[in-house]
């Protein structure tokens, strides 16, 4: 294992008690390649860039999900977009074993810290018994519809905008964080794994697709583009991956709604420019979509662990 300073920051305040508090490295497995520290005064040393041998394997199956150059260049627009209209949160939500495993440990009155929130459907899932949610995302969009959501509740709420763990510094800690389908969007997992458990007094609870999101979208790849998109990571490689950093995880698989915001138009529409293709090819785009099954259910997972 190598150890190296990197630089100085300010302390945490309790995000760095709860740190100090927690902090696994001495507990980590033999295979972690290399492991990057700061110093904080009067604490100990955290952790800000680690790698491990599960978080290689996750980064290169992440890596199989890129675009090719050749296609990317044809692109009219960028293709990797997350319309806010996909994370807007209705009047009823659905329950789930993710919203279970976080509600079960919130105490009344307490928080949730939601990171990629989008329109905070994992934090208002928690309330009540949850009174104060915090939301972390690096759209504007999304945080605006979070806090008019926390509004609408009766509960309050903060809002952060960034990149989780960029921003870690900057938050508060609390009963329980939570995060919906973001990982497979995370390079740096080991410091995103490691910033949640830190800032989490009970419960840290993940939900993500137990394939990529983007593996619904393979049969319009082949037919666009005669390009097959791979199979990895998984809820599985991610277990690997916290195990690794010190952390006894739990795994649910189980088949959750497929909720629908967008109705087969705007579904086309946003698949044409995650397809790099030209709007005047939504018609096809929509013809491929209706061809394939539209299925009402999705395989989902849930991971969570306690704080101890």
């Amino acid at each position: 294992m190598q150890f190296a300073v990197t630089r100085a920051i300010r302390p945490l305040g309790q995000v760095a008690d709860n740190i100090s508090r927690k902090l696994w490295l001495p507990s980590l497995t033999r295979s972690v390649v290399s492991v990057t520290l700061i110093f904080l005064p009067g604490f100990p040393a955290i952790s800000t860039a680690m790698e491990t041998q599960s978080g290689n394997r996750w980064r290169a199956g992440l890596a199989g999900w890129a675009i090719p150059e050749n296609i990317v260049k044809q692109a009219p627009t960028n293709p990797w977009i997350h319309p806010p209209v996909y994370f807007q949160v209705g009047e009823v939500i659905v329950d789930s074993i993710s919203h279970q495993k976080a509600r079960e440990v919130v105490p009344d009155g307490g928080s949730i810290l939601d990171i990629g929130c989008g329109g905070g459907v994992a934090a208002f899932a928690c309330v009540p018994p949850a009174t104060k949610v915090i939301g972390v995302d690096h759209q504007p969009e999304m945080l605006t519809m979070f806090a008019e959501g926390a509004k609408h509740r009766g509960v309050v709420s903060q809002n952060f905008e960034g990149f989780w763990p960029a921003i870690a510094g900057d938050i508060p800690v609390a009963d329980v964080v939570t995060s919906h389908h973001v990982v497979y969007n995370v390079q740096d997992i080991e410091e995103f794994l490691l910033a949640m458990n830190a800032h989490a007094l009970r419960r840290v609870v993940i939900e993500m697709p137990q394939q990529h999101p983007q593996h619904r979208s393979a049969p319009l790849w082949k037919h666009f583009w005669n390009l097959e998109r791979p199979s990895k990571p998984t809820p599985q490689d991610l277990m690997k991956v916290l195990s690794e950093i010190g952390i006894k995880a739990n795994l649910e698989l189980w088949e959750g709604h497929m909720g629908r915001n967008v109705d087969l138009d705007q579904e086309a529409y946003f698949s044409t420019i995650r397809l790099c293709l030209p709007q005047s090819r939504q018609s096809e785009v929509k013809s491929q979509l209706e061809m394939t099954s539209q299925s009402t259910s999705r395989p989902l997972a849930t991971i969570w662990w306690d704080i101890e």
